[in-house]
């Protein structure tokens, strides 16, 4: 399992002394950026979401996501909810910048879509609709609302979901090369160097608010649990290109349904390795690290955004 050695060395920071936030992130290697994509078949997007990929759709999702973390409180779907918005801010920033992608509007079309896939699997979960859920999306919100995980369980299930279910599929409603023939995967992997910047306080901030044990793994020197994480997240957004190549290169309807239960069940495994690896124990009880304690914390820190 991929992220088995990464999951274990998180569980394992996440029992070392909260404290130390001041740190520098180690040298970050982009190195999703030397392999060449194989898609070379330009097909236009299939999605009306954004279409013209104006930069107030990003505003709009920021809006959206911020409604919706307000309205969690101290529910464990906040958890990701906030570490999403704020991933999403920094995005926001990054297209200040027209020259930060190659096509910084289709990037927005991307992230509007991409924000939507997650509304409506929230959105169908919890209003009952189960039958449409995903399974990654089953196990992450079912996980939230019995508590069961702690807070780096519900980032990693939700990154998971987000990552490993939704953006292939999401890839392959929008295309993988533009109309010049040329690859989108430069923009694709530009995406890691956000993330990266963003990795540098994420965790400490959902701290503040949220669970206290999120940054457990900061110590002086490094950002263990920052960069696992977004290492974690740069690994499965290869992975994601990937399979959204080998959807679009199905031949058949019947070849692309096979490729989509494959992906479909690698993210529901990768979801169960999770939910095991930061289910809560009594030991966290004990440690002053159990859902209580969280509760606890985050009644007395939650602030609206």
């Amino acid at each position: 399992m991929v992220i088995g050695v990464a999951l274990a060395a998180v569980s394992f920071a996440s029992t070392q002394p909260v404290g130390a936030t001041d740190y520098e992130d180690p040298f970050f290697l982009n190195w999703p950026t030397f392999l060449p994509s194989s898609a070379t078949t330009y097909t236009e997007s299939q999605s009306n979401e954004c279409k013209n990929g104006q930069i107030q759709c990003v505003d709009k999702v920021i809006r959206e996501m911020t409604k919706r973390f307000n309205s969690l409180g101290c529910d464990h779907d906040s958890t990701f909810a906030f570490t999403y918005l704020l991933t999403t801010e920094q995005y926001r920033s990054a297209v200040e910048d027209p020259d930060f992608f190659t096509d910084n509007a289709f990037v927005n079309h991307q992230d509007a879509l991409f924000a939507d896939y997650y509304f409506d699997q929230y959105d169908d979960f919890h209003d009952g609709n189960i039958e449409e859920v995903s399974p990654a999306w089953r196990i992450a919100f079912q996980s939230a609302a019995d508590q069961k995980v702690s807070g780096m369980g519900s980032v990693f299930l939700g990154m998971n979901a987000h990552v490993n279910r939704d953006l292939p599929f999401v890839l392959e409603e929008i295309g993988l090369v533009k109309p010049d023939g040329t690859s989108r995967k430069a923009d694709h992997d530009r995406v890691n160097d956000f993330l990266n910047a963003t990795n540098q306080y994420l965790l400490t901030e959902a701290a503040k608010y949220l669970d206290p044990t999120l940054d457990d793994g900061d110590i002086p020197g490094i950002s263990l649990d920052n960069s696992v994480a977004v290492q974690a997240l740069v690994l499965w957004r290869e992975q994601a290109w990937r399979n959204a190549e080998r959807l679009v290169a199905a031949p058949d309807e019947a070849a692309r349904a096979q490729v989509a239960q494959e992906i479909e069940q690698t993210a529901a495994l990768e979801a169960l390795v999770i939910r095991t690896a930061f289910t809560y124990t009594p030991l966290h009880g004990l440690l002053g690290m159990g859902k209580s304690d969280r509760n606890s914390f985050c009644s007395s820190h939650f602030e609206t955004r």
